[in-house]
């Protein structure tokens, strides 16, 4: 039997968690705080509330953000979605079916795992000119599929390889086709690992930087991420409207995470017990 807890270490244990929840939401503070002031107010007293208010910040920064939020989510709603489909369509062939070269091709696709991201620019930027998807939304969105497939397609290949093959060999048996099968046996028994995919890859190119940096050159194109550090660049920042956008452009964030971490918990526990 456990021994029970003493007051004093229940103390302590709730007073580090509350410490590091403090932590965590201090930057959201400031930037709260900070978003209602104008510069001369920043400078004075930049922890607190000063009066009067000046909401006119939080309309400034959505006006300059919201193309940028757009932006930001159709770049990330379809490299993700792009990226999955592919990925379970590979994990399926490579997960139930002997290839020719199956090893040599699956070898050669780890060895992608192992490369950094910032070595393919320069042949990136020149494949990308040569099929003229620079300055371009879709273009960097497929570019952003094809990179973010690889830990997809490893992921999923493990789970299709351990399921049961009875599974398939029933559907099978129905008259199911091979997509059929993805559809009514892959896709239900990978759910929760493929929501956490799903979680991870938006979350990456949500975030995406220095691909969209060097490749877009019209304003109006920009991924949220560039748009923040174009502003953060300016030679006279205007500290409010800038906080207002920074907390703004992380409400997408929070929302998707409340929403679905739920999921995200799930795949994480499935991938746990298939470890």
């Amino acid at each position: 039997m456990s021994r029970p807890e003493s007051p004093i270490a229940r103390v302590l244990k709730h007073s580090y968690l509350w410490v590091m929840l403090a932590l965590t939401f201090l930057p959201f503070y400031i930037m709260l705080v900070i978003s209602f002031k104008t510069n001369t107010q920043f400078y004075r007293q930049p922890w607190t509330l000063t009066f009067p208010l000046h909401f006119e910040n939080w309309a400034i920064a959505w006006e300059t953000v919201s193309v940028y939020i757009a932006n930001s989510v159709f770049l990330a709603v379809t490299a993700t979605l792009i990226s999955l489909v592919i990925a379970i369509l590979a994990a399926y062939v490579f997960g139930r079916f002997k290839i020719p070269f199956g090893d040599f091709i699956w070898a050669a696709i780890l060895l992608l795992l192992l490369m950094p991201g910032v070595a393919n620019l320069v042949p990136l930027f020149r494949v990308m000119t040569e099929l003229r998807l620079l300055n371009s939304l879709i273009g960097l969105a497929l570019v952003g599929a094809a990179g973010g497939q690889i830990i997809c397609l490893y992921v999923l290949r493990n789970f299709i390889e351990d399921m049961p093959r009875e599974f398939f060999e029933c559907a099978r048996i129905d008259g199911a086709s091979h997509l059929q099968q993805i559809v009514h046996v892959v896709i239900p028994q990978c759910g929760g690992i493929i929501s956490t995919l799903a979680i991870l890859r938006f979350v990456g190119e949500w975030n995406s930087f220095i691909l969209p940096l060097i490749t877009l050159r019209d304003p109006d194109k920009l991924p949220l991420a560039v748009g923040l550090f174009r502003l953060q660049g300016a030679y006279v920042k205007q500290w409010g409207p800038l906080m207002a956008a920074y907390f703004i452009s992380a409400i997408p964030l929070v929302i998707l995470f409340a929403f679905t971490m739920r999921f995200f918990i799930r795949g994480i526990g499935e991938g746990a017990i298939k470890g």
